[in-house]
Parts: C-alpha cells; sequence; structure tokens
C-alpha cells in the first residue's frame, strides 16, 4: 500500500513538472517576481500591494508595472515616504486578514521601520497566543554591483534571522524567485523578502568587466506562468562536488559556481535560498561528505550570517572537517562607491578560499 501510494505521489509530481513546463516562458527576475503577485493577487482578493512608487509608476525597478491598471488603486497603491508607516499599517492589515505585500525601495532604507518589523510584526503570533498573525511580505532589493554606494548597496539579511518570528529568504534566480514569493505570501509568518538587484536581469558571476548575460539563456529563466510554490526552508545544490561544500545565497551563489569551475576544484555549491529558517539536513550532509567548507556572502563580515553557518558547521561537522572554515565576504566598511569592486567579493576571492581549504 505504502509502494503504491509513493509511485502515486511521484507520478503526480511528474504530471505537475510536466504541466509546468509546457507553460512556461522566459522571464526575468522582474517578470518572475511580477508574476508572483499577479497570480496571487488573482487568486486572492486579501492580497494588497503597496509601498513607494509601486502603483502609476511601478516601482523604481519596475517590479509592479502593470498591477494597479489590472487590480485598481484599492489594491495596487502608492504610499507615503515612510517605512514605519508602510510597515505598521501591514501589520494592521495582516491583523484583520488581509495579506500586503509592502516594498521597501531599498533595502538600506528599512532602518526606519524597524520597530514595527521587530517589535509588531514578528511578535504578533507570540504576543496574542496564536489569536492573529502578520501574514505579511516585506519585499526588499538588496546587495550591490550597479554602482548604488553605501546608501543603495547593503545586504542587512543578518538583521533579521536574529528576530524570532521572521522569516528571511533570498532568491537567485527567476524560478526560484517566483516560487519562493508566492510561498511567502501564502505563509502566516512575516516574511522579509530579498531580492538581489544585480540578478534582475540576468546572472552575474561576478566578472563586471564582461557583457551583461540575460535570464533568457538560462534554465533558470525558464519560468511556469501559472501558481507554483518553492519551499521556504529547503536549500537546493546548484553544483554537485566532492572536495569542499560552499554556503551561499544570492548573487554569490553565481560568483561561487563562476570560482568552483575556474579554480577548478570540485565544489558543491548549496544555494540557501531560504536562509532562516535553515535547511540545516543538506548543509551537515554536503559538509560530512567533503570535509570542507567555505562560505560566501556579500555582506560585511564582522556578526554576518556567515558566522552562524559557520558556528552550525563546526557544531554539527566537527570530527568531519579536515581544514579550518573559509569565510568570504564583503569588508567591514560601508559599501564603497569608488572601490565597489574591491568591495565585492568576486570570483578570485572566493577561488582562493577554495584553495586554501583544499591545503588545509
Amino acid at each position: 500500500m505504502s509502494m503504491a501510494r509513493d509511485d502515486q505521489a511521484n507520478e503526480k509530481d511528474r504530471d505537475q513538472h510536466q504541466a509546468q513546463a509546457s507553460n512556461s516562458m522566459p522571464m526575468t527576475m522582474i517578470q518572475a517576481l511580477r508574476s508572483a503577485m499577479d497570480v496571487m493577487m488573482e487568486r486572492d482578493g486579501n492580497v494588497v500591494v503597496y509601498g513607494q512608487d509601486v502603483g502609476y509608476f511601478g516601482g523604481v525597478f519596475r517590479v509592479t508595472d502593470g498591477l494597479q491598471a489590472k487590480y485598481g488603486k484599492s489594491r495596487v497603491f502608492d504610499a507615503p515616504i515612510s517605512e514605519g508607516g508602510i510597515v505598521g499599517t501591514a501589520v494592521g492589515m495582516a491583523a484583520y486578514g488581509l495579506r500586503p505585500v509592502v516594498e521597501i525601495q531599498f533595502a538600506d532604507y528599512f532602518y526606519p521601520a524597524t520597530d514595527q518589523i521587530v517589535s509588531e510584526a514578528a511578535r504578533l503570533r507570540y504576543r496574542s497566543a496564536g489569536e492573529f498573525t502578520s501574514s505579511m511580505v516585506i519585499r526588499m532589493p538588496c546587495g550591490g554591483g550597479i554602482y548604488g554606494g553605501q546608501t543603495h548597496s547593503q545586504s542587512p539579511e543578518a538583521f533579521f534571522t536574529h528576530v524570532c518570528g521572521l522569516r528571511t529568504v533570498m532568491p537567485s534566480n527567476p524560478y526560484d524567485a517566483k516560487g519562493l514569493l508566492i510561498a511567502s505570501i501564502e505563509n502566516d509568518d512575516p516574511v522579509i523578502f530579498l531580492e538581489p538587484k544585480r540578478l534582475y536581469n540576468g546572472p552575474f558571476d561576478g566578472h563586471h568587466d564582461r557583457p551583461v548575460v540575460p535570464w533568457s539563456g538560462h534554465a533558470a529563466g525558464n519560468v511556469p506562468t501559472g501558481y507554483y510554490k518553492v519551499d521556504l526552508d529547503k536549500a537546493a545544490i546548484v553544483r554537485p562536488g566532492n572536495d569542499v561544500t560552499v554556503l551561499a545565497y544570492g548573487t554569490m551563489v553565481w560568483v561561487s559556481e563562476a570560482a568552483a569551475r575556474e579554480s577548478g576544484v570540485d565544489a558543491e555549491v548549496i544555494d540557501l535560498r531560504s536562509i532562516w529558517p535553515l535547511d540545516l539536513e543538506t548543509i551537515v550532509n554536503s559538509v560530512k561528505k567533503t570535509g570542507r567548507c567555505v562560505i560566501v556572502h556579500e555582506a560585511t563580515r564582522t556578526s554576518g550570517f556567515g558566522a552562524e553557518l559557520a558556528a552550525l558547521v563546526q557544531e554539527h561537522c566537527f570530527y568531519q572537517l579536515e581544514a579550518p572554515i573559509e569565510r568570504v565576504t564583503g569588508w567591514d566598511t560601508p559599501y564603497p562607491h569608488a572601490q565597489e569592486w574591491a568591495y565585492f567579493p568576486g570570483p578570485d576571492r572566493v577561488g582562493a578560499a577554495l584553495k586554501r581549504a583544499m591545503e588545509g
């Protein structure tokens, strides 16, 4: 009986994947995120979208372009320049049963909303003993690589992972972006949805002096037009390998793949996708297999999320580790404009860490 049920489940999964493939099209990450909101607004009248310039203008990166024309000004609208007000009203909406998807124009701008995110959104379920939830998504473009300077390039994911009650997500490609955003909108917890803006229009391997490659040339840019979800707490092994495990997310997934390819190290690259909750099982299994670990993120080094990852790997894989854990990160400085590529963790820095791990 159990085997029959498993066969039926596998057949159902195959049918679903085949249906998705037949109804897919090339999308940028911008288009995939817009499609996710479009799908969910059509399915659920409680989903509303708002933020600075997201209505008529369609957002600074045009992610919400056309949604107001389709769903009206009561469901897609502009907010004052007040991040605290945007998040605070979303908490109230969520408590009354709506599912707001709000945009903070750049992740660098979330700080005025910190109290609403930490003290209200993250705590509502606990404070009300489960009577109320903050079923809301806070979208934030993050990271550098676009010459945005110190106030348009930050990667603040570690702030959010420290707050109990928040989920923190960062996709690395259009397929995951849409599936993760749909899953986030349906989730009853508040989700911080970080979008690496350097990946909006194509993958980026850190070689800024090379031509931009569009998503249309990659399998991950082929996105189902309808409804589907990607699990919020499941990592993806994007490059199998045997010599060293690389833990990365967002833009650094592509940089890590390039570094492994160019250095000749047989690295297993894991895209965390969900930063917290974390798919610890996939991480541990990989590190126990390879015996080595390199952690890569764009945010500053001290107290970055890489420190938490290093601690978890040390706790769970101590007897399997054959070399010290390596971290490749941004520097402990504001994100510079003139020296952007000295700050950005490129494939050369990651490749050097891979070689150090192999020599350890």
